[in-house]
């Protein structure tokens, strides 16, 4: 065992990769080239458009849905968020030592899109202001005697409140925390402090629009984590817990609801930046941070400015590219209007975002974790006076993951990510086009958008920015 480096990302030499990045570029386009004209030749109706609902049986949906699990997993979760806000704002200003960074930034934020694209959406159990918010509302419920009066929520905003949200929380892990030498430099009180912010907030929202109305639209981790879920073969419906085909509850996820292409968007769009951050961006920010340095900056608020440029940039480039895949399925004849093809094919992109969460996180996950539940988990405030589990001087076992192992996890994750991302905009192609040879050629497009993020994914990964 060795213990814990500041929170490196993927551990992998570039010298040390099986094969030259650029071949696997070669691959993974044949495969997506190959998989299209499959798709094209075989799959000639839609079949995502229903889930095909099988409802599990009564006692688990009566088990799962019980008010002593709900009491026991909202509480758990109150009682996490309150240990990484007092270790946040009390702890070691260690990163790599707090519990708070660990626990916000990798073991939720993280762990719960990989639970959530396997089991569905397991995060409103666990949801700690989901849980304050709905005692509180009990309480007010019993001593008033009526429901707590609620505003509409206005229907145009849509999620375009998590989608900004989104982007202010990457923006707080990979800017504001930028240091120059670590992934992630965020100082643990900042990290307790903006908890301590964002959850008066989400309280408020929950109190001015309703619980469930913010968490389905507004509340960041909700619409995040659930984005996920709909690729789940698991799912909840009219109360009731069952199993659905995977990938179609995602069918359904964007066309009805504005700022839901942004969501998708955003989350690309962010873990392309912190891949790109080290790797990619790396002498492009130096030559920027130098300009901005000669205008009269100091140094920190220097690299804060260049990153916010470079992921901005991002962001506009990843949803430039989407929207000139959409524009060109606009040419082919009896095309819907744009707003419906760029919110159809939205969901076309969830897999997307999950391949580059794996790819750019997957090492870090699993390094982290051995963290979280040894010596983090036994000294959460860092400061070696505690040792409640006996494991406060274990460390992390990186050899647990050769280099050519994660290379290759990340190489597959981009590819299955990017085949599954075609095979759901040519299963909705067939639903604006009922002609599968207008489908298939509306498809063009979307394969080279599909074509450019796995290149783009496979270059972040062979300069190391992954």
């Amino acid at each position: 065992m060795i213990p814990a480096l500041p929170f490196a990302h993927a551990l992998v030499a570039k010298q040390d990769l099986p094969l030259p990045a650029w071949l696997f570029a070669w691959g993974a386009s044949i495969v997506l080239v190959a998989s299209f004209f499959a798709l094209s030749a075989a799959w000639r109706k839609p079949l995502f458009e229903e889930e095909r609902w099988r409802p599990s049986a009564a006692w688990l949906t009566g088990v799962l849905r019980s008010w002593p699990l709900q009491v026991l997993c909202g509480g758990l979760a109150v009682f996490l968020l309150g240990v990484g806000i007092y270790s946040g704002i009390h702890g070691t200003e260690a990163p790599d030592r707090n519990f708070a960074i660990t626990f916000f930034f990798v073991t939720v934020w993280i762990g719960f899109p990989f639970a959530s694209a396997l089991l569905g959406n397991v995060f409103p159990v666990f949801n700690p202001w989901r849980a304050i918010a709905r005692a509180a509302g009990g309480a007010y419920g019993a001593l008033a005697r009526r429901p707590l009066p609620h505003v509409a929520y206005p229907e145009k905003l849509g999620r375009w409140p998590a989608a900004v949200g989104l982007l202010g929380f990457v923006w707080l892990e990979v800017v504001y925390g930028s240091s120059g030498g670590v992934a992630i430099g965020l100082e643990p009180h900042a990290a307790g402090v903006a908890a301590c912010v964002y959850s008066v907030y989400t309280l408020a929202m929950m109190g001015l629009f309703g619980t469930e109305v913010w968490c389905a639209r507004g509340e960041i981790f909700s619409v995040y984590f659930g984005m996920f879920s709909e690729l789940a073969p698991f799912g909840e419906k009219d109360g009731r817990i069952g199993r659905r085909r995977p990938l179609a509850a995602a069918a359904h996820w964007a066309t009805s609801v504005p700022g839901s292409t942004a969501v998708v968007i955003a989350s690309i769009a962010t873990t392309s930046f912190d891949g790109a951050e080290d790797g990619a961006y790396k002498s492009g920010l130096e030559s920027v941070g130098k300009w901005i340095e000669g205008i009269g900056f100091g140094p920190l608020a220097t690299i804060r400015i260049t990153d916010t440029l470079f992921m901005a940039a991002t962001v506009l480039a990843v949803g430039g590219v989407y929207m000139l895949g959409v524009k060109g399925m606009r040419s082919v004849p009896g095309a819907p209007a744009f707003r419906t093809l760029q919110r159809g094919f939205a969901h076309s992109l969830i897999p997307i975002a999950l391949a580059y969460l794996v790819a750019h996180y997957f090492s870090l996950f699993v390094y982290q974790e051995q963290a979280q539940f040894t010596y983090l988990l036994s000294d959460p405030l860092g400061t070696s006076t505690t040792d409640l589990f006996g494991t406060a001087e274990y460390g992390i076992d990186f050899s647990a993951l050769s280099p050519n192992v994660i290379w290759y996890v990340q190489v597959a994750a981009l590819i299955v990510g990017h085949v599954l991302g075609l095979t759901l905009a040519h299963d909705r192609a067939l639903v604006y086009w009922p002609d599968y040879r207008r489908a298939s050629r509306s498809q063009y497009w979307m394969l080279a958008v599909m074509v450019a993020f796995t290149c783009f994914g496979l270059y972040l990964l062979s300069v190391g920015g992954a």
